[in-house]
């Protein structure tokens, strides 16, 4: 509808500016009889036809088709757009690398070229071997409308659940890809929506949530309900996918669930809505037929799973915690007075935490600025992650017997770089930079403070090219 209702804007804004001979008509756009009453307040909203698919509507299409004609021609008449189009794509056209992450022996890494519609997964022997092309959605169709949805690896890292998305679909079809082979096996389970792949310890088969197929003909329109999650047996059909929980007198929790690192658990994570309140169980995996164990039977807080070690299970929660804290709940005595809090709430907002090598990375948001610490298990400050300057950090991902993990960085004056962090020693590595069409050097980025009127202390940056004086009297971009 966004789309749609822009496209309007402009053709409207174009017909003051030209002549009615140097441009195409605008359509009519028809009104139809849609009113709606809510709570007794009627409301008439004629541009309803406008929200349907354009895929599936050959008006809507047409109504599009039209508009941009009219956008287009006006566009055309600009004598300065060829020269800042061919401006913003020299410093839109360079290369992205994601921060890679370790599958079993192998890294993967994603990369665009530039101006790609989709990023390329590569996989390489290791950090400095050569890259080869794992996945590479723009080859998926020719207009490039299937995206790469989702990847788990087994653990040795030999297969790899993949998820497709068709034209931006929230439908997901997972296939299994066999890594050394670089060929998709049989396996296929669809209908997949709110729900990644997550394999199991063995590497057999993986979890995976779904919906019940749509009625024909509404695949876009049918509200979504009763969600359950499945087990799917590696070299098996979708249908002898075995069902593990399903909550038909609750039809809008979500499902979300996979096994600890150890594989002596199966943790479900419970979601409603998009709050970030999940209730949580467990089922003991090393108990044959054992049950389900509500852990946390509420949907009052987040609680994120970190990790564990044996019974004990290590969440990241706002519970008693705006600002959100680490804590440690045992199985054997799961109710709230016998939790553990292992890294307390900062003044610091934590926006993200994991437990790599037998340690904590806490991503803290710091005064608009990327801060990161590491505690070991006990919850004492090792250190901090010595950034490359005054930017955004984000990854340090991986498994508990991990040696290095791996981040990104960027600022306002450097494109994304990642990093290679060595868990013992505590140093980063530069792996990749993106080359852009200009000197980041030649420029910095100064935080500064000013007192709001109620006397709050309000962060700034300003980016400027080295040397500037900074004297007032310079042009300045303030948002």
């Amino acid at each position: 509808m966004r789309v749609c209702l822009f496209l309007l804007s402009l053709g409207i804004f174009t017909m003051s500016l030209l002549p009615a001979a140097d441009f195409p008509i605008p359509p009519q756009t028809k009104k139809v009889e849609q009113i709606d009453d809510y709570h007794g307040i009627k409301v008439a909203d004629p541009y309803r036809w406008l929200e349907d698919d354009v895929r599936e509507s050959k008006d809507v299409a047409a109504w599009v088709t039209a508009e941009n004609e009219v956008t287009n021609a006006y566009l055309q008449t600009v004598p300065q757009r060829g020269e800042v189009q061919k401006r913003l794509t020299e410093l839109w056209n360079y290369e992205r690398y994601s921060a890679p992450s370790k599958q079993g022996n192998r890294y993967i890494f994603f990369k665009n070229d530039g101006l790609q519609n989709q990023a390329v997964c590569y996989i390489q022997d290791t950090l400095k071997s050569p890259a080869k092309v794992l996945f590479d959605p723009n080859t998926w169709t020719t207009d490039g409308t299937i995206a790469l949805a989702g990847m788990d690896f087994t653990e040795d890292g030999k297969l790899c659940a993949y998820g497709q998305s068709a034209s931006g679909s929230d439908w997901t079809t997972w296939k299994v890809r066999d890594v050394a082979a670089g060929k998709d096996t049989n396996d296929e389970v669809r209908w997949v929506k709110s729900s990644s792949a997550s394999w199991n310890k063995k590497g057999d088969g993986f979890y995976y949530g779904r919906y019940e197929v749509p009625k024909e003909g509404a695949t876009f329109q049918q509200t979504n309900v009763n969600h359950k999650l499945f087990f799917h047996k590696l070299g098996t059909s979708q249908s002898e996918d075995k069902l593990i929980i399903e909550r038909p007198d609750e039809p809008t929790w979500v499902f979300h669930g996979g096994e600890t690192e150890d594989g002596n658990y199966l943790v479900i994570t419970i979601s409603k809505g998009t709050d970030r309140k999940y209730r949580v169980m467990y089922r003991d995996l090393k108990k044959p037929d054992s049950p389900l164990v509500d852990l946390i039977s509420h949907f009052q807080h987040q609680f994120s799973l970190l990790g564990n070690v044996g019974s004990t299970f290590y969440f990241q929660t706002d519970d008693d915690a705006p600002r959100d804290r680490v804590i440690a709940i045992d199985l054997n005595k799961p109710e709230k007075e016998h939790w553990r809090e292992i890294i307390p709430q900062a003044k610091e907002t934590l926006t993200s935490a994991s437990l790599v090598g037998g340690q904590f990375f806490m991503e803290y948001l710091a005064d608009a600025k990327s801060l990161v610490r590491v505690y070991d298990q006990q919850g004492k400050h090792l250190h901090d992650v010595e950034l490359p300057g005054i930017g955004t950090a984000s990854g340090f991902g991986g498994k508990m017997t991990d040696t290095e993990t791996f981040y990104s960085f960027s600022s306002y004056t450097v494109p994304s770089r990642t990093y290679r962090y060595d868990i013992k020693t505590g140093k980063s590595e530069l792996l990749r930079s993106s080359q852009v069409k200009f000197d980041p050097d030649a420029y910095e980025t100064k935080q500064v403070f000013y007192t709001s009127k109620d006397g709050t202390r309000v962060p700034m940056f300003i980016t400027h090219k080295k040397g500037l004086k900074l004297d007032g009297n310079n042009p300045t971009l303030l948002y």
